[in-house]
């Protein structure tokens, strides 16, 4: 048994680094789509989401030829309220979740692809998750989150404001597996920020494992106070 537990956590954040939330818009647009079904044959599945609004890109796919039982789940928004996931046992406000329970067998491998990134041209903090696996025996269960916007974005209570704050995990691109396979199974993840941060994360393995995984970046979007080296003294 191969048991994986990383969280890739971005620090060291300065008034001129902090990256602000995403101002959720007026207009809201949301997508979800729910998948169960058990049977033998051939698997063609993807999907794909893209919103520059949010600074999300998203893309998964399934392809094979076996017995198959699936039970998946996702969704997507631009204003996080509308989108609520389970993170360490809390309910929290989120721009994507999508949840999958997934057992395979077949002679055919069954090819998994995944890439999840917060875009940092358009306002995310420019970490992606890939994940690849073919396999011909898979057990897995899975979640993948994202958070961007500000869920406080058209609050003026300034009690709900503190309670939103205190639960949204906005700037945050992650991942959890927990899965026994045959096959090859292989994920790159990566957060870069010019001039200041890069962090790089590669695990591959074929043959036959248990694995578990939580992979998270995180940027804290509140921007610290710099020292001045004048500070408390007249300058």
């Amino acid at each position: 048994m191969v048991l994986v537990v990383l969280s890739a956590l971005a620090a060291d954040i300065s008034v001129a680094s902090a990256i602000p939330p995403i101002k959720e818009p007026v207009q809201d647009s949301d997508f979800t789509n729910n998948l169960k079904i058990v049977g033998t044959g051939t698997i063609d599945v993807w999907t794909s989401v893209a919103d520059k609004t949010i600074a999300l890109e998203y893309y998964s796919s399934l392809q094979g030829d076996g017995d198959i039982e699936m039970d998946t789940g996702s969704a997507t928004a631009e204003r996080s309220e509308n989108v609520q996931g389970c993170l360490n046992g809390t309910s929290v406000p989120l721009n994507l979740y999508q949840t999958a329970r997934i057992a395979y067998s077949g002679k055919t491998p069954l090819v998994g692809i995944k890439h999840i990134k917060s875009n940092s041209f358009y306002g995310g903090i420019g970490a992606e998750i890939n994940e690849y696996f073919s396999v011909t025996e898979l057990d897995r269960t899975d979640k993948t989150f994202f958070a961007s916007t500000d869920p406080t974005s058209y609050m003026t209570d300034p009690k709900k404001i503190a309670e939103a704050l205190g639960v949204s995990p906005v700037h945050s691109v992650g991942a959890e597996t927990k899965q026994s396979f045959n096959g090859t199974w292989i994920t790159d993840s990566k957060m870069h920020k010019m001039c200041s941060k890069n962090v790089n994360v590669h695990e591959a393995f074929t043959g036959k494992f248990d694995v578990r995984k939580m992979l998270q970046f995180h940027e804290n979007p509140v921007a610290e106070r710099l020292e001045r080296a004048c500070d408390d003294i007249d300058c």
